[in-house]
């Protein structure tokens, strides 16, 4: 791939020393789009004109939010720390946080895992193993009363389950700009929820309101109608994981 230099339009010779850095900096040559930011950058630092008022000094952010926003530009990133476009998978976070909450309960003395009712309604839906519900392991089985699985088998749900709703989530956020600690709440949430195609939680996150998102987690804390202490810890610890690093 060819790549633009500093002798591209509106890169005057007194600003090659400032190309030059940059360029040792990143150890490569320039695209057209970084040389217009960083042109873009060092006309907002020059002197204004005769009845213009000056530019507001930036007190020498150029060196490093330029040189952040090129290489951002090569890696994906959108320039704030952290995030990127494209996450597709949950991370050790995420199933750290998703295994502590769900648990691998109802495990019987002779080793098998056993199923149990929702606790919010006593019944439906039935979870099994870390938090499965829905479809068994049989072709048009369902998890219900009954169900037993072993350990290996509850694992191994475990990690299919994890990638369909690591897919989903991928799917609902789009290209919105996506730290990995955010999608591995999202992910958590969408684990235990199933909701991430229709909360507003979701909304604000792909138009970037991200303090508005992280806001939206305590609002999914009831079961049945109650609220649930254990989801109200959960919430809690979605949202400090998709605030981790923002």
């Amino acid at each position: 791939m060819s790549h633009s230099t500093p002798d591209a339009p509106h890169a005057s010779p007194a600003r090659k020393p400032v190309f030059d850095t940059i360029r040792a900096i990143l150890k490569r040559g320039f695209r057209q789009a970084e040389v217009e930011a960083i042109d873009a950058a060092l006309d907002d630092m020059s002197p204004a004109a005769p009845g213009q008022r000056p530019a507001k000094d930036r007190g020498g952010l150029f060196s490093f939010n330029s040189v952040a926003r090129v290489s951002n530009t090569r890696s994906g990133r959108d320039g704030r720390r952290g995030l990127r476009k494209g996450i597709k998978r949950v991370g050790p976070d995420g199933i750290a946080l998703i295994k502590r909450f769900e648990g691998c309960a109802r495990l019987r003395k002779d080793g098998l895992v056993e199923a149990y009712p929702d606790p919010g309604t006593g019944a439906e839906p039935w979870t099994i193993g870390w938090g499965a519900t829905g479809a068994g392991l049989e072709p048009g089985s369902r998890i219900g009363p009954g169900t037993v699985w072993t350990q290996k088998q509850c694992d191994t749900r475990l990690a299919s389950d994890l990638k369909r709703y690591a897919r989903d989530v991928a799917r609902a956020i789009g290209t919105a700009p996506t730290t990995q600690s955010q999608f591995d709440a999202m992910v958590s949430f969408h684990y235990n929820t199933g909701a991430i195609g229709r909360a507003t939680l979701t909304k604000r996150h792909v138009a970037r309101d991200y303090e508005g998102a992280a806001d939206e987690f305590k609002r999914w804390n009831k079961a049945g109608g109650r609220v649930l202490k254990g989801l109200t810890r959960r919430r809690m610890e979605e949202t400090q994981l998709y605030r981790k690093e923002m």
